[in-house]
């Protein structure tokens, strides 16, 4: 398998930060330590010759303290639809091995579990998406409100450096729960974006 690969999509991200979440702007974790993670729907994308249209994966953490400190625990989710070839390819890029965002974060979980394959009820839809795969993570993101009116409010943000996405809009969880690495959190960050990522 080659190390020539690309994929873009859209990545649903959530974590335990508060709306925004600090890490998005170079500040340290709301709750001074950092547990969520990201779901990524590859539209188009290829590691070598081995092709990942179509695949969803899920990558969660949960770390004793800020990201950049690591000594994260990892759990590596993928759609059960995908083969072997394929399970292979989203765990080396995972492992960080090979650049893309797991290049620059992937040494802050040097514990990754996984890949273990799950089926994906998937639902995208901007901030209102949805993620479960199997019994294990569970993610329903809905838009954040005014705590004075309840009216729905829509921010986003451009990131031209950042890592994970360059333009996405924040929402609020209705649920995140990963029983496995003991994160189960409401009403916390979510983020809806387009991932454009290849390498090496």
């Amino acid at each position: 398998m080659g190390d020539v690969w690309s994929m873009k999509g859209t990545v649903v991200v959530a974590c335990n930060c508060d709306y925004g979440c600090p890490c998005n702007f170079q500040a340290l974790p709301t709750m001074g330590r950092c547990e969520g993670g990201w779901t990524w729907h590859v539209e188009e994308g290829a590691y070598g010759d081995v092709r990942l249209d179509g695949i969803t994966f899920t990558l969660t953490v949960n770390w004793p303290g800020p990201i950049h400190e690591g000594n994260g625990i990892g759990l590596l989710l993928i759609d059960e639809r995908s083969d072997e070839a394929q399970r292979d390819a989203i765990h080396t890029l995972a492992k960080g091995d090979v650049g893309g965002p797991w290049g620059v974060l992937g040494w802050t979980w040097p514990t990754l579990e996984g890949p273990e394959a799950v089926p994906y009820d998937l639902h995208l839809d901007g901030i209102r998406s949805s993620v479960r795969a199997g019994d294990i993570y569970e993610l329903e993101s809905e838009p954040i409100r005014n705590p004075v009116t309840g009216a729905e409010i829509t921010p986003g943000v451009m990131l031209p450096q950042g890592t994970i996405f360059k333009e996405g809009r924040f929402g609020s969880s209705k649920r995140l729960r990963l029983d496995r690495l003991d994160i189960d959190y409401s009403n916390k960050y979510t983020a809806v974006a387009a991932f454009d990522y290849r390498g090496p």
